[in-house]
C-alpha cells in the first residue's frame, strides 16, 4: 500500500476523487484499482505543518531582544511542528509508519516550496521509506491519473528540496538578525516599533519608497502649448505646435506670440506619413502577468487573484497558478480543440466561433517547449465549468483565461497610424496624429482599453494647402511620477533587474525574474501592508513614514538593494541544479550578517530623520491598542481629545460616546503631520502646506476648521475652498 501526501486538504481530496474511496478523519482511503492494486492512503498538510525553531529554542538567552546577543546564528537549524497543526502531523506520521505502507508518494505543489513542505514533514516523522514524486500542472482526472502512472524518482527533485531548505534557513538568519538590529537601533532614536527586515521585502520596500520620494520631491513647473485647427482643402483637423519633437513652451509670452502669428494664416500639409501596424494576440498568462492584468481590469489585489486561481486549480478548472511560464508544450496544445469545443457550447462564447485559425499547434508564439520551465502557462483545463456556478470574481478570472485562449486563435489587430506635419507660413510646424482600425482581429475577443486615443484624421494629401481656422494657447504643468498600483508593483518586482547598475548582476536578476518568485510576490505585498510599511488606497500604493525611516536607516546596505537578491537567486538556482553547496551558502550568509551587525551598529550614530517624518511616524499596534496615544488637541465635537488612530486622526471618546470626529491624514496627496493637527486644533489653522494636488493644478494652502459647516477647508490666499466633509 502507498501513502500519498498532498500539500492542502482540497488538493488531497481532488487527487483521491478520481478513484473509489472512503473518507476517514484527516485522510482518505483509496480502494484497490488499476493504478493502486493494493489501494492507497491520501493525507495532506495544511500548508506549512513545520517551521524553523524560534531563537530561544536554540539558546534561552536569544529570547530577549538585545544588541549584545547579535548575531544569532545556530550551528544546526531545527524544524518543529506548528502547534496548531500538530493533530494533522500525527495523522500523517501514523500513516507513514504503518507497516502496510511500503512507499510514499510526495504530492506537494510542483515547486521548491512544495518540495520543502512535504519532505520536512516526513523527515520529522522519521520516515525513511522509499519515495516517488507526483509532478503535475493541473488537477483534472486525466492529469491526475497520468501523473500517478508517470511518477518521478525521489532523486529527480531532491536538489529542489536543498534549494528551498537553504533559502528558508538563510532568510531566517537575515530576518531574525536584521529585524532585531534595526528595531533596537531605531528604538534608541525614539521610534518604538518592530521594524521587520527581509531579503525580498526590504529591497521591494526600497523601490516603493524611492517612488514615494520622487513624488513628494517633485516640483511642478508650468509650460504652455499652442493648439491649432486647420482647414486644408475643405478637410478639418487639429494639431499641436512642435519644435525638435517638443511641444512645451517655457513662457506664456512666447506661446501667445506663436499663436498670434499662426491665427488665420496659410498652412500646408507638408508631410503625411501613414504606417500600418499589426499587434499579435497577447501571450498566455503566468502568475505575475495575470495578477497585473486583474489589478488593472478589476482592481483585484495580487493576493486575491492568487487565492481565487488556487481555488479554481484545486477544483481542476485551471492549470497550476504559480507558473512562471507564458507558453505551453505541444502535448498541452493537443488538448486545445477539446477545451475550445466545450467553450463554444457556452452562450457567452458562441459568437466568437468558428475560430479564424483552427489550430495553433505549430505556433511558436504559444507552443514552445524550450520556454516551459517546471510548469506551463495558466490555461483553462478540459474540465470546463458551468459558468453560472462560479462566483463573480472567479468568473472574471476564468473568463479572462478562456478569452485569452480563444484570442490566440485569432489574427492580429491591424490599424493605420497617420502623422501629418502642417507648416504655417513656411515656419511654424504642427503635428497631428490619428488612427484608423483596419482589422479588429483578436480585440473582438479581448476588448482593450486603448492607450492611444488619437482621433481619426481626414484623408489629407501631402502638399495640399489651406488656412488656420483658429489657434489658442493651453497652459499646463509638469506632473510628478505616477503612483504605483498593486498590479504595477508586482510588475516592478518582476523587472527589478532594471534598477541594477552592474550589467552582469542585472542579467542574473532578470533571468531570476526579479524580486521574489511567482508564488511569493503577492505574499510580500500583503506582508508590507500588515507591517504598516505601505497603505493601499483606491488601488494606489503609499509608503508610510515607518517605511521611509527604515529605508533611510538601511541606506546603501545590500539589504535595500536588488543586488543581494540577484546573487542569492543565482546561487540558490545552482543549488537546485546540484551545482553549489548549501553549507557554503549559509556560511556566506552568516558572514554577511556579522558584517552588517558590526557596521550598522557603528554607523547608527549618524542617522538623522526630518521633523516632518518623525511627526508622521505612527507605531504599529500591540495587543490591539496603539502604543502611542499622544493627545493632539481638543475634539471639535465633544470634550474628548484628538489622537493619532493610524491612518487618520480621531476623537478619543469614540469607544465611550461614538463621537465620530475625524481628520484625514492624507489630503490631496499630502500627509498632514501631527504637528499641523496640533496647530489646527489649538490655533485654528495649520501652517502653509505646499503641494496639494487637485485634478487640474498644484497649490499651497493652510487647512482650517469651519465651525459653522463642521468641515475642514482650504485657505488659499485668504480664499477658502471647500474640501468636503
Amino acid at each position: 500500500m502507498k501513502l500519498i501526501v498532498a500539500e492542502k486538504p482540497d488538493q488531497g481530496r481532488t487527487l483521491a476523487s478520481v478513484f473509489k474511496m472512503k473518507k476517514r478523519e484527516g485522510f482518505i482511503e483509496i480502494l484497490p484499482n488499476e493504478i493502486f492494486p493494493e489501494g492507497a492512503y491520501v493525507s495532506w498538510a495544511i500548508g506549512h505543518l513545520t517551521e524553523l525553531s524560534a531563537p530561544e529554542h536554540y539558546n534561552p538567552s536569544w529570547k530577549k531582544w538585545s544588541l549584545g546577543t547579535l548575531p544569532i546564528i545556530p550551528e544546526n537549524f531545527k524544524y518543529e511542528v506548528v502547534k496548531s497543526k500538530a493533530k494533522q502531523f500525527q495523522i500523517i506520521k501514523k500513516l507513514a509508519t504503518d507497516p502496510q505502507v511500503s512507499e510514499i508518494i510526495h504530492a506537494g505543489d510542483a515547486g521548491r516550496e512544495g518540495e520543502l513542505i512535504i519532505r520536512n514533514i516526513l523527515r520529522l516523522a522519521n520516515c525513511t521509506k522509499p519515495m516517488k514524486r507526483l509532478w503535475i500542472s493541473s488537477l483534472t482526472p486525466k492529469a491526475i491519473k497520468e501523473g500517478f502512472q508517470n511518477l518521478l524518482d525521489e532523486a529527480d527533485t531532491k536538489n529542489l528540496y536543498f534549494e528551498a531548505y537553504t533559502r528558508a534557513c538563510a532568510d531566517w538568519v537575515v530576518g531574525m538578525n536584521a529585524s532585531r538590529l534595526y528595531t533596537l537601533l531605531l528604538q534608541k532614536k525614539g521610534y518604538s516599533d518592530v521594524f521587520s527586515v527581509g531579503r525580498v521585502q526590504t529591497p521591494t520596500l526600497a523601490l516603493i519608497v524611492k517612488r514615494e520620494l520622487e513624488i513628494e520631491n517633485f516640483v511642478s513647473e508650468p509650460f504652455w502649448e499652442v493648439l491649432a485647427k486647420f482647414n486644408i482643402n475643405g478637410k478639418k483637423y487639429s494639431g499641436k505646435w512642435e519644435k525638435d519633437g517638443d511641444s512645451r513652451i517655457k513662457t506664456k509670452e512666447m506661446a501667445e506670440k506663436i499663436a498670434a502669428f499662426c491665427d488665420g494664416k496659410s498652412a500646408e500639409a507638408a508631410e503625411v506619413i501613414s504606417e500600418k501596424k499589426e499587434f499579435l494576440p497577447p501571450l498566455f498568462y503566468n502568475l505575475s502577468a495575470i495578477q497585473a492584468e486583474a489589478n488593472r481590469r478589476f482592481k483585484m489585489s495580487p493576493k486575491k487573484t492568487l487565492d481565487i486561481l488556487q481555488g479554481l486549480y484545486q477544483r481542476g478548472i485551471v492549470s497550476y497558478p504559480r507558473s512562471d511560464s507564458r507558453y505551453v508544450t505541444p502535448g498541452e496544445a493537443e488538448g486545445f480543440p477539446a477545451i475550445l469545443n466545450k467553450l463554444q457550447a457556452n452562450p457567452d462564447y458562441q459568437q466568437l466561433f468558428p475560430l479564424p485559425n483552427s489550430s495553433i499547434q505549430n505556433n511558436k508564439r504559444y507552443v514552445n517547449e524550450k520556454k516551459v520551465t517546471d510548469h506551463y502557462a495558466i490555461i483553462p483545463t478540459e474540465q470546463v465549468p458551468n459558468l453560472s456556478r462560479l462566483s463573480g470574481d472567479e468568473l472574471k478570472l476564468y473568463d479572462l483565461l478562456a478569452r485569452t485562449l480563444i484570442a490566440a486563435h485569432y489574427g492580429p489587430y491591424i490599424a493605420e497610424y497617420t502623422t501629418i506635419k502642417t507648416v504655417v507660413e513656411g515656419r511654424a510646424e504642427f503635428i497631428s496624429k490619428g488612427k484608423v482600425q483596419l482589422d479588429e482581429g483578436w480585440k473582438k475577443v479581448l476588448p482593450q482599453k486603448d492607450s492611444d486615443k488619437e482621433p481619426e484624421l481626414p484623408a489629407v494629401q501631402q502638399g495640399e494647402t489651406g488656412t488656420v481656422l483658429k489657434s489658442e494657447v493651453k497652459e499646463s504643468k509638469t506632473q510628478p511620477p505616477k503612483r504605483l498600483t498593486e498590479g504595477q508593483l508586482i510588475t516592478l518586482m518582476k523587472t527589478a533587474g532594471k534598477h541594477i547598475e552592474d550589467k552582469e548582476l542585472e542579467k542574473v536578476l532578470m533571468k531570476a525574474e526579479g524580486l521574489g518568485t511567482e508564488a511569493t510576490r503577492a505574499g510580500i505585498i500583503t506582508m508590507l501592508k500588515d507591517r504598516a510599511y505601505i497603505e493601499v488606497r483606491k488601488n494606489l500604493v503609499y509608503a508610510t513614514a515607518k517605511a521611509k525611516i527604515l529605508v533611510a536607516a538601511v541606506g546603501g546596505q545590500v539589504l535595500a538593494s536588488p543586488e543581494m537578491t540577484a546573487k542569492w537567486e543565482q546561487r540558490l538556482h545552482q543549488i537546485g541544479e546540484g551545482e553549489a553547496s548549501p553549507k557554503q551558502f549559509i556560511e556566506q550568509t552568516s558572514k554577511m550578517i556579522k558584517h552588517l551587525v558590526a557596521e550598522t551598529s557603528e554607523g547608527s550614530s549618524g542617522w538623522t530623520f526630518s521633523e516632518e517624518l518623525t511627526n508622521a511616524f505612527v507605531p504599529g499596534k500591540k495587543g490591539g491598542r496603539s502604543r502611542r496615544t499622544t493627545n493632539l488637541g481638543k475634539c471639535k465635537k465633544c470634550d474628548g481629545m484628538v489622537v493619532d488612530k493610524g491612518t487618520f486622526y480621531g476623537c478619543s471618546n469614540y469607544q465611550k460616546t461614538k463621537c465620530n470626529f475625524t481628520l484625514s491624514k492624507q489630503i490631496l496627496g499630502k500627509t498632514v503631520t501631527q504637528k499641523n493637527i496640533k496647530k489646527l486644533l489649538t490655533e485654528g489653522s495649520t501652517d502653509v502646506i505646499e503641494g496639494f494636488q487637485s485634478k487640474d493644478r498644484t497649490f499651497n494652502a493652510k487647512l482650517y476648521w469651519d465651525g459653522e459647516d463642521s468641515k475642514l477647508k482650504f485657505d488659499i490666499a485668504a480664499q477658502p475652498v471647500n474640501q468636503g466633509g
